[in-house]
């Protein structure tokens, strides 16, 4: 204990308490806190899996510090790219709307918020983020067990919407396979080739 308190008398109070918080969790007197990881596909069920990954490819093009983010100027190219430039006002207002943790920029679940929004019927008609949605090319229509009647109804619906996920990633997984076919192929072809030229 003397010990502990000498660690904290050097260090600052934030720094001093993660310590503290350290030393508890190794002794076993507390326990670690799990980072909540976020998963696009459990989250943002009503979009299928092809609508995430064409919004997770859209995200990747315009976030050109790839950092993780699109901030206010990358913000400002993917609107002038899409044909609706908005005033800098604007933009920070857009962001405003669905930025959760405050910093200024759009993370990829920020991202899909908008669209999650827009397809709620939760932005204003005249919201930058309405015209990017709209202009985005993605079709944001709502899917799932929403309007279900009854219990019934909603695990049947339910159901199928785990065999229509399940479907896509067979799709993905037979399109991945047909490509690295089409590679053997092409090497195949290119290995003949050469080997005439080499003789």
């Amino acid at each position: 204990e003397a010990e502990r308190g000498c660690l904290t008398a050097r260090a600052g109070a934030e720094l001093s308490a993660k310590l503290c918080r350290r030393q508890d969790i190794n002794e076993g007197a507390a326990q670690p806190r799990r980072a909540a990881v976020f998963n696009p596909y459990t989250e943002f069920k009503e979009f299928s899996r092809r609508q995430i990954k064409d919004m997770e490819r859209m995200f990747r093009l315009y976030d050109s510090g790839r950092d993780g983010y699109i901030d206010l100027m990358e913000l400002k190219l993917m609107m002038e790219k899409l044909g609706a430039p908005q005033t800098h006002l604007g933009l920070k207002n857009m962001i405003k709307e669905v930025d959760e943790d405050f910093d200024g920029k759009l993370s990829f679940r920020e991202f899909l918020l908008i669209f999650h929004k827009a397809a709620a019927g939760e932005l204003e008609e005249d919201s930058g983020l309405l015209t990017l949605a709209k202009l985005s090319e993605i079709d944001v229509s709502i899917e799932g067990v929403k309007g279900a009647k009854n219990f019934f109804e909603a695990k049947a619906q339910a159901l199928s919407s785990a065999s229509k996920f399940e479907a896509e990633i067979k799709a993905e997984q037979d399109e991945r396979k047909r490509e690295e076919e089409e590679r053997k192929h092409r090497r195949a072809a290119f290995r003949e080739l050469k080997s005439a030229f080499t003789q």
